[in-house]
C-alpha cells in the first residue's frame, strides 16, 4: 500500500534557540512529496507553558499531539511522519503500532541521542530529549501512550551521545544498541532486531544520526555518525526482512533555503528507502 505522509512542523519540543527552523525544514521536505498523499497537522504559533510538568512548552506539545491524533485517525497505514522535532513520534508510533495488528513490532530509533531523559533527569527540560522515555511509559501522564512501548522491543541505532542518566537507564533496561560503526554492516542491525523477537518494524530517523559531513541542517550534530549511504542500506536491508508499519523523519532545521536545497537530495534518498516497494530475493532472481 502506498505511504501517506503526515507533516507535523512542530518546533516546541526542541531545546535549540533556532527551533523555528524546524518549521522551515518540514515545509521544505513537504514541497517534494506528492500532494495527494500528504496531510498537514496544524501547529500553534505560541510556545506554550510548562504548567509545572518539567517539560518546556508542555501545553503546545499537548495541543499538537491532539491535532496529530485527529489527522492520523483519518489516514491509511503505513504513515511516514515528517517533523518537526522528535516529539512528533509521540502520536505517530502509538498510531502505527495500534494499526499494525502486530504485538511484536520493534521500534528502530536512528538517532545520535538517546532521547531517554525524564523531566527529573533532563537539564534542558526540552521535550525532544524525553520522547523515547515517555513512549516507554515514563513522562507526564497526559503524554504517555495508553499502551507504552517495551524496552525489549526497542533498538537504538547510531546513538553516540548519552547523558549519564540515559546510559544508566539503557544498562538497567537492557535496550539493544547498534553503533554507528556497526551500521556499516546491515546484518548487525538485522540481528539486533531479530533479537527482540520482532516480526515487523517502525523506523524513526532523527537526521542528526548522520555524520555532520553528510548533512548541514541539524541543530545538534554529533561526529562519527553513519553516512547517508550506510543509513539507506541499513533501512533497505531491514525492510527486506521485516515489514514496515510506519516511519518518521525528524529534526531537519536548515539555516537557509540554499542549505535546505543542498540537504534535500539526501533526505529524499532516506524517504525513498522507507517507501519504495520491497523486492524479494525471488523477484530479483527473475
Amino acid at each position: 500500500m502506498p505511504a501517506t505522509f503526515v507533516i507535523v512542523p512542530q518546533w516546541q519540543g526542541s531545546g535549540s534557540s533556532r527551533a523555528m527552523r524546524l518549521v522551515d525544514g518540514a515545509t521544505a521536505i513537504q514541497g517534494d512529496l506528492p500532494a495527494a498523499a500528504t496531510r498537514i497537522v496544524d501547529v500553534p504559533a505560541g510556545a506554550g507553558e510548562s504548567q509545572g510538568t518539567g517539560v518546556l512548552r508542555y501545553t503546545a506539545i499537548q495541543s499538537v499531539l491532539a491535532s496529530q491524533r485527529r489527522v492520523l485517525a483519518g489516514t491509511s497505514a503505513p504513515v511516514i511522519t515528517i517533523g518537526g522535532d522528535c516529539a512528533v513520534e509521540l502520536g505517530a508510533i502509538p498510531h502505527a503500532l495500534a494499526n499494525s495488528g502486530d504485538s511484536r513490532t520493534a521500534v528502530v530509533w536512528f538517532d545520535a541521542h538517546g532521547d531517554l531523559n525524564s523531566p527529573e533527569t533532563s537539564s534542558s527540560h526540552a521535550f525532544h530529549g524525553m520522547v523515547l522515555r515517555t513512549l516507554l511509559g515514563d513522562g507526564p501522564e497526559p503524554l504517555v501512550p495508553s499502551t507504552p512501548l517495551s524496552t525489549q522491543h526497542l533498538v537504538l541505532a547510531g546513538t553516540r551521545s548519552l547523558d549519564d542518566e540515559e546510559a544508566a537507564y539503557i544498562d538497567a533496561s537492557g535496550i539493544a544498541m547498534v553503533t554507528a560503526t556497526e551500521l556499516q554492516e546491515p546484518q548487525a542491525l538485522i540481528a539486533a532486531i531479530a533479537g527482540t523477537g520482532a516480526s515487523s518494524v517502525y523506523i524513526h530517523v532523527d537526521l542528526d544520526v548522520l555524520d555532520p559531513a553528510e548533512i548541514d541542517g541539524v541543530g545538534y550534530p554529533e561526529p562519527f555518525g553513519p553516512s547517508v549511504q550506510h543509513l539507506v542500506q541499513a533501512i533497505a536491508a531491514v525492510r527486506a526482512v521485516f515489514p514496515l508499519v510506519g516511519g518518521g523523519i525528524t529534526e531537519f532545521a536548515p539555516s537557509t533555503p540554499e542549505s535546505a536545497s543542498n540537504d534535500l537530495p539526501s533526505i529524499l534518498r532516506i524517504i525513498s528507502a522507507l517507501t519504495r516497494p520491497v523486492v524479494s530475493p525471488e523477484e530479483r532472481a527473475l
